[in-house]
């Protein structure tokens, strides 16, 4: 059976783990291929997306921490990839499904050419659907440090925000002062929010910041 249908969790890794995580995708050569990705967020126009570079050798647990710093989720949902006919994830949590483990899949083995794709869902219950295309596979760069966020556009929708349609219509909501609700989530968005925004500097602080805890 497919995970998509386990609902809403909400589930923090502990940090060991994560940092465990975070050992395995930073490989100490740099002789190893670099793989460029490009991270689109389905269903929204216009579209929302990260370009990120990678190590061939990261574990599909270690790109969905990737993932989640870069597109600016918090990691409160369970998660899945699709790669083909096969479901990669977090076994501890959805062992009620047929998933592969993420932690043992790389992404040179699921995903080994130009072009292939994966398919990457956060939150079963707002069902983020993201296409992960790889764009090049590189020769690294002895002076950068990977994984790391080259480009992107817009910003990533609030948590539970209702999916793509609900997205939609807190958008119309908060720019709109005559919705009923323009108030009430005006406020709960903090105040705020421009979905223009992008900042790559930004985004790479994230990354990093995550990668150290």
């Amino acid at each position: 059976m497919n995970a998509a249908g386990a609902g809403r969790s909400q589930v923090r890794r502990q940090t060991a783990q994560q940092a465990e995580r975070w050992t395995v995708a930073t490989p100490r050569k740099t002789d190893r291929p670099i793989y460029q990705l490009k991270v689109t967020l389905r269903g929204i126009r216009p579209p929302v997306w990260r370009r990120i570079e990678v190590p061939a050798t990261i574990t599909l647990a270690a790109l969905h921490d990737v993932i989640q710093a870069v597109m600016g989720w918090g990691d409160y949902h369970l998660h899945q990839f699709v790669a083909g006919e096969t479901t990669y994830g977090d076994r501890a949590m959805l062992e009620d499904f047929d998933v592969r483990s993420e932690r043992t899949a790389r992404l040179a083995q699921v995903a080994p050419v130009v072009k292939a794709k994966l398919r990457y869902e956060y939150d079963f219950g707002d069902s983020w659907e993201h296409e992960v295309v790889v764009e090049k596979i590189l020769t690294p760069d002895p002076s950068a440090r990977y994984p790391r966020c080259v480009a992107g556009k817009r910003a990533c929708p609030p948590e539970d925000c209702g999916g793509v349609w609900g997205y939609a219509n807190l958008l119309e909501a908060i720019n709109d002062p005559t919705q009923p609700e323009h108030e009430e989530l005006l406020e709960w968005v903090g105040g705020s929010f421009d979905p223009e925004a992008f900042d790559l500097e930004e985004v790479n602080a994230r990354l990093q910041h995550r990668a150290r805890s």
